[in-house]
This record gives C-alpha cells, sequence and structure tokens, in this order.
C-alpha cells in the first residue's frame, strides 16, 4: 500500500530514517555554533531544515550559488587590479613627463616648472581617489546584490531561514544555516551519501 500516491511504506521509511539522521546531524553540529545562534535555531528550524535537504538539491543549490559568489569575486577583484594598475601607468607616465621636463628646464624656470607640475599632479590624485571610491562602491553593490540572489533563490528552494532582509542578526543567522549546510555536505560527502 502506498502512503502518498507513487511513495511505498519502504521509501517513506527511508525518508524518515534520512530525516531522522540530518536532523541528528543538525543538532550535533549546531552546537558548535555561539550559544546566541543556538537558541535562535528551535528543533522545529532543524527538522524543517533537515526536510529541505533529504534530497541533496539544497546542497546543489547551495554549491551553485558558492561557485556564482567566487566567480563573482574574482572578477570584481580583477576589475578592481585592473583600474589600479591603470592608475599606475598614469601615474608613472606624470612623472616620467615631469623628469623629462625638469631636466630640460632652465634654471630660472624650475619654480615655475615644479608650481604647474604640482598643478598636474593634484587634480590625477583626485581623480584615482574618486574612481577607486566608485569601484569600490560598485563592488559592495554588486556583492550586496549577490546576497540578495541568493536568499531569493535559497527562499524560492523552501531553505527555513532563508528570506531578503539586511538585517546584520538576520544575515549572520543565514551566515550560521549556510555553514551547517556546508558542513552536513562534506560529512555526508565524506561518507558517500552524496
Amino acid at each position: 500500500m502506498d502512503v502518498y500516491p507513487g511513495v511505498t511504506d519502504g521509501d517513506a521509511t527511508k525518508h524518515q530514517e534520512r530525516h531522522y539522521y540530518l536532523l541528528s546531524e543538525l543538532q550535533t553540529l549546531v552546537k558548535e555554533l555561539p550559544s546566541s545562534f543556538q537558541q535562535r535555531l528551535s528543533y522545529n528550524t532543524l527538522g524543517d531544515l533537515a526536510l529541505a535537504l533529504i534530497d541533496g538539491t539544497v546542497y546543489e543549490i547551495v554549491q551553485g550559488l558558492l561557485d556564482i559568489q567566487h566567480l563573482t569575486e574574482k572578477n570584481l577583484y580583477n576589475q578592481r587590479q585592473k583600474l589600479h594598475c591603470e592608475h599606475q601607468v598614469l601615474k608613472q607616465d606624470l612623472v616620467r613627463k615631469h623628469k623629462d621636463a625638469l631636466q630640460s628646464c632652465k634654471s630660472h624656470n624650475l619654480t615655475l616648472l615644479k608650481s604647474n607640475q604640482q598643478a598636474e599632479i593634484e587634480p590625477l590624485e583626485i581623480r584615482v581617489r574618486e574612481e577607486q571610491r566608485m569601484m569600490d562602491k560598485k563592488i559592495v553593490a554588486e556583492m550586496d546584490q549577490k546576497v540578495i540572489d541568493q536568499q531569493n533563490t535559497l527562499e524560492k528552494a523552501g531553505v527555513p531561514g532563508f528570506f531578503i532582509t539586511t538585517n546584520p542578526q538576520e544575515l549572520t543567522m543565514q551566515m550560521n544555516l549556510l555553514e551547517l549546510i556546508l558542513k552536513l555536505q562534506q560529512k555526508e560527502s565524506q561518507s558517500g551519501f552524496f
């Protein structure tokens, strides 16, 4: 007899055994978290998380999100490095130009030349600082958007504790939940479950 349409008693038993196993493992892993977060993770929340993890789909989703995050971080780092290198080239070109001008300068024009050179350096330094600030702002905005995308994906996947938020306590709780998921995934892959 089927417990649910298409699910046999044997499947239901395996499903329940897996749920209890995951719940037990999560309860063990939670003990490694700070006590303030342990208190916020109720038995029901852990039970719901264990249910969400049963078929391994959430592991795949989390791994995919992690891969996307790493690629995004690498790309943003490379963009920032490229900008830094461009700034270095601009500064070196200006220093070279100034050095050449100093070598060919008559002594009576030296004060005027140095003044003009300083007038060229200051706008370049302002430009560099502004471009770096804009790049950093862009990086923060992209990473914030990545967090929102991850929260949305995990919420849609039915992972308890995930919803779109910017509340630091909720974000920390979500990071702890992700840590639990990743540790459990690692443990299961080492034991041959997934």
